[in-house]
C-alpha cells in the first residue's frame, strides 16, 4: 500500500549552475519523551541521495531508479531511529542528479525525456515514547544551492569541482542564509509507490591489476574485470587542476576501445581543491574494465595503490546459484554470465550498461529469465519490472513494447523500427518472464499480478493471426544476431522469422494456460489450451514436412523441439536433422537470440547429448567459449564482438556486456550439473546429471525456497559417483545412467552408477 504524503516535491526557485543540494530543518516537538521510532521516505524527479544530521540515510544509490514515470514513481523507505536517538534538532538534506528523468537517454541528442525540472520529496515520520507522531517534510521552508557536481549524465559521466564542496552543508548549524528559496512542484503524489524490488547499491570493490602507459602515451588502468559502476578517486594536486577518467570495456590496438560506446562519452572529470580530495561520481555509472587517466598530478608513477578503486554497482540481489566443473573455460563462462547479469540488473534488466542505450529490452530478458532466476534471487526485481511492462502495455492497447520502460516511444526522432505491433520473443517477455519467476520460486503472486498482461499479449497476437492460423505478418526481429548474418544487418537470419513467430506464440499460449491452471482460472485454461493446440496444428500444417521444418536451420528445429510442437515421428527426425546441422557447422554456434537459449536442450532431449557438449565446449568462433579464450569476463552481444586479430567487430552495434547469449547457463545447471525443478519452487527436485564432453566432475548448488540443494558428480575408473543434498520439506527424483529411478528424502545422499 502506498503512503499518504503530506510533504510535497520541491525544486530550487531558480535554475542553478550545478546539481542541486536541498536542506530543511528538523525541529522535534518537545515534551513527548524519547524518539521511539522514525521513518524517512524519499524520492525524486531525477535521482536523489539523502542525509540526516550529516549522515547518509541509506547505502542506496541512484534512487528512485527508472520506472514507467508517467504512471509510477517509486520511493525509498528506511528506519532512521538511530539517527535521531539523541533527540536533538537536526537537518534533513538531499542531493539531486539528472538520472533517467532529465538525463540524455536513447540515440537522439536530447535531454529531459520525462521532464525539464528536477525535484525532491522527503518525509520524516517520528513516533515518540508517549505515542505522539510528528511529520516533517519538504515544503517552501527548505533552502537550495548548487553543489560540487557541475554536470551529470548516465551516458556521459559526471563532473565534480571539489572547490565547491563544503562538508558542513548537510549538518546542523550550517549557515544557509546565502542559499535560495525553493518552490513546490505539482507532481501527482498518487503516482508514488514503494519499491517492489531491491535498491541499487555498491556491491563490491576492485583494485587495479595493472597501470601503464599506452603506445600513444596515455595512462591506462586495468581492473581485470568488465564491471558496472564507477571509480572512486583519492588524489591531491594543484587547486583548479582537473583529473579526467574515460571508461571502456576493451582495448583495441593497445589503446582504449571507445567506438562501441557510440555517442556516450563515459567520462568523469574531477577538479581538485588543492587538499586531499576523494571523488565518487554516484550520479552516473559506466560499463568498463579499462580506464584512461589524464591529468594525474605527477603522472603514471604517482598513482598510488589506493588512488583508484572500481566500485561495482548493481541492484542488491542475493546470489543463490553456483556452478563449477573440471573444465576451467566452462567455469569461466559461467562466471562471465554472473558478471553480465550483475552489471545489467541495475534497477532495470538492461541490454547493455555502457553505450548510449542501456534500455530494458524485452527480448534480452525473455531469453535470459530462466538463467537469471537460477543465479540470483531475482523474484522481486523482475516483479517490479513486470509492473512497468504491464503499465506500458495497458496504455498501448495490449502491445508489449521493445523496451520497458518504453523510452523509444518518447524519443523525438524515433528509429524506423518503432513498434507498431507485437513481436515474437520481445513481446513474449510478458509471458515467459513471469513463468520463469513462478517456476523458480513457486509463489503464484507473480502470476496473479501478471496474468492480465500475459493474456492480453496472447489475445492481441491471436487477433492478428492469418486465415491459416499463423503469425505470419508484420515486423519481426526473428533470430536476431544469427552469427551468419552480415554484421551491419543483424536481423538477416537463416531462420524464417514467421516460423519463429508462430512457434513462440504457441509456446506463450500454452504457458498462459498453465498459469491459468495454477491460478484456478478454468475458463482461461480452456481458452488458451485450445489456442495452443490450434497453433501447434497450424505450425505443423504450414511448416513441417517429414520432420523437416521450414528454413531447415538450427534455430527452427530448436524451437520446434523444445516448445513440443512436433508429433513423435517428426520429433525424432527433427532431432536427428538438428544434430546433422550442428555437425555440418563444425560444432560452431549458428543460432541468435531466438534459438540460442534452446539449442542445447533440443539436442540433449532428443538423444544427442554429445553433440550438445561439443557445441558447448567449442572454442573457435563462433562459440560460447571463443570469447573466454579472448579474455572475456562477461558475455558479449555478438559471438564475434572482438575478432580473432583483436579488433572490434565493425558493426555499429557491439557490446562486451550483454547477457542474452549466456542463457545456456540454465542448461548447464540442469543437465551438466544435474539439478532441476520437477515442481515450481523446487518442491520436488530432479537430480539427473548427464556427464559428457570429457568433464570429470561438476558441481551445482542452489538456495531454493526450501533450503540448499546441491549435486556433485565425479567420473573415475568407469564409475559415476554422485553426492546429493535434498532440502527439508522436499523430495528428489534421481535418474542416473543405467540405473533405476529412485526417490530421495531430505538429507545428504551418496549414489553410484556406471559412468556413461
Amino acid at each position: 500500500m502506498s503512503h499518504a504524503w503530506s510533504a510535497r516535491f520541491v525544486t530550487p526557485a531558480t535554475e542553478l549552475d550545478g546539481a542541486p543540494l536541498l536542506r530543511g530543518d528538523v525541529r522535534l516537538d518537545p515534551g513527548h519523551g524519547a524518539v521511539a521510532s522514525a521513518t524517512l521516505r524519499w524520492s525524486a524527479l531525477g535521482v536523489v541521495e539523502a542525509w540526516l544530521g550529516g549522515r547518509p540515510v541509506a547505502a542506496d544509490v541512484l534512487t528512485p531508479g527508472w520506472s514507467a514515470y508517467e504512471w509510477r514513481l517509486r520511493y525509498a523507505e528506511h528506519d532512521v531511529t538511530a539517527l535521531l536517538a539523541d533527540g536533538t534538532d537536526t537537518v534533513l538534506a538531499v542531493a539531486l542528479g539528472d538520472g533517467w528523468w532529465r538525463g540524455r537517454l536513447g540515440w537522439a541528442p536530447r535531454c529531459a525525456p520525462y521532464g525539464e525540472q528536477l525535484a525532491a520529496i522527503a518525509e520524516l515520520t517520528v513516533c515518540f515514547a508517549d505515542g505522539h507522531v510528528q511529520v516533517i517534510g519538504t515544503d517552501e521552508s527548505w533552502r537550495a544551492a548548487a553543489g560540487p557536481t557541475t554536470s551529470d549524465s548516465l551516458y556521459d559521466g559526471q563532473s565534480i569541482d571539489a572547490r565547491r564542496y563544503d562538508p558542513r552543508w548537510a549538518q546542523p548549524g550550517f549557515d544557509d542564509s546565502g542559499w535560495q528559496a525553493v518552490r513546490v512542484v505539482g507532481h501527482d503524489l498518487a503516482r508514488l509507490e514503494p519499491y517492489v524490488g531491491p535498491p541499487v547499491r555498491r556491491i563490491t570493490e576492485l583494485s587495479p591489476e595493472r597501470v601503464w602507459t599506452s603506445p600513444s602515451g596515455r595512462v591506462l588502468v586495468d581492473f581485470g574485470q568488465n564491471l558496472v559502476g564507477w571509480v572512486r578517486v583519492r588524489v591531491q594536486g594543484e587547486a583548479g587542476s582537473t583529473v579526467t577518467l574515460r571508461h571502456a570495456e576493451v582495448l583495441e590496438h593497445e589503446e582504449l576501445g571507445t567506438r562501441p560506446l557510440r555517442s556516450a562519452q563515459a567520462t568523469d572529470r574531477f577538479t581538485l581543491s588543492g587538499g586531499a580530495d576523494v571523488f565518487e561520481p554516484t550520479f552516473t555509472f559506466h560499463g568498463f574494465r579499462y580506464v584512461e587517466v589524464d591529468g594525474w598530478p605527477g603522472g603514471v608513477d604517482a598513482i598510488g595503490a589506493d588512488a583508484l578503486t572500481a566500485v561495482v554497482v548493481s541492484s542488491d540481489l542475493r546470489r543463490i546459484g553456483y556452478f563449477d566443473c573440471s573444465e576451467p573455460l566452462l567455469s569461466r563462462l559461467h562466471e562471465n554470465v554472473v558478471w553480465g547479469m550483475r552489471g545489467n540488473f541495475l534497477d532495470v534488466p538492461t541490454d547493455c550498461p555502457q553505450r548510449d542505450e542501456r534500455l530494458g529490452w524485452t527480448g534480452d530478458i525473455a531469453a535470459f529469465a530462466p538463467t537469471a532466476v537460477r543465479l540470483f534471487d531475482a523474484e522481486d526485481f523482475l516483479r517490479d519490472w513486470l509492473r512497468d511492462l504491464d503499465l506500458e502495455q495497458r496504455h498501448q492497447d495490449g502491445l508489449v513494447p521493445y523496451v520497458v520502460p518504453d523510452l523509444i516511444r518518447r524519443m523525438p526522432n524515433p528509429p524506423d523500427f518503432v513498434p507498431v505491433d507485437s513481436t515474437a520473443v520481445w513481446s513474449d517477455a510478458a509471458v515467459w518472464v513471469p513463468m520463469a519467476v513462478w517456476r523458480a520460486y513457486g509463489d503464484p503472486t507473480v502470476l496473479a499480478e501478471s496474468f492480465e498482461s500475459m493474456a492480453a499479449h496472447v489475445r492481441r497476437v491471436r487477433s492478428r493471426l492469418s486465415d491459416d492460423g499463423l503469425w505470419d505478418s508484420g515486423f519481426q526481429f526473428g533470430d536476431w544476431l544469427d552469427p551468419d548474418a552480415d554484421p551491419h544487418h543483424p536481423a538477416d537470419a537463416k531462420a524464417d522469422r514467421y516460423v519463429v513467430a508462430t512457434a513462440c506464440i504457441a509456446r506463450s499460449a500454452r504457458m498462459v494456460a498453465e498459469a491459468a491452471t495454477a491460478l484456478g482460472r478454468t475458463e482461461e485454461v480452456a481458452e488458451f489450451a485450445t489456442l495452443a493446440e490450434e497453433l501447434r496444428t497450424a505450425f505443423n500444417r504450414a511448416y513441417v514436412r517429414d520432420g523437416r521444418v521450414k528454413s531447415d536451420c538450427t534455430t527452427v528445429y530448436s524451437l520446434a523441439l523444445v516448445f513440443d510442437l512436433l508429433d513423435p515421428a517428426d520429433r525424432e527426425r527433427a532431432g536427428k536433422r538438428l544434430a546433422e546441422l550442428v555437425a555440418e557447422s563444425g560444432y560452431h554456434i549458428s543460432t541468435g537470440f531466438a534459438g540460442t537459449p534452446f539449442i542445447a536442450d533440443a539436442l540433449s532431449s532428443t538423444g544427442h547429448l554429445e553433440e550438445a557438449y561439443r557445441l558447448l565446449l567449442q572454442t573457435e568462433c563462433p562459440s560460447w567459449l571463443y570469447p573466454v579464450t579472448m579474455g572475456a569476463t562477461t558475455i558479449w552481444e555478438r559471438w564475434d564482438s572482438m575478432l580473432p586479430d583483436g579488433s572490434i567487430n565493425p558493426g555499429e552495434m557491439t557490446s562486451f556486456n550483454h547477457y542474452a547469449l549466456g542463457a545456456v547457463a540454465d542448461w548447464v545447471h540442469r543437465v551438466v550439473g544435474g539439478l532441476a525443478a520437477l515442481e515450481p519452487g523446487y518442491r520436488r527436485l530432479l537430480v539427473a546429471p548427464r556427464p559428457g564432453g570429457g568433464l570429470t566432475w561438476a558441481e551445482t548448488s542452489l538456495e531454493t525456497p526450501h533450503g540448499l540443494a546441491r549435486v556433485r558428480w565425479d567420473v573415475a575408473d568407469g564409475q559415476l559417483d554422485v553426492r546429493v543434498t535434498v532440502p527439508e520439506g522436499t523430495s528428489a527424483l534421481v535418474r542416473l545412467p543405467g540405473a533405476e529411478e529412485q526417490e530421495l528424502e531430505p538429507g545428504e545422499h551418496t549414489l553410484t552408477a556406471t559412468a556413461p
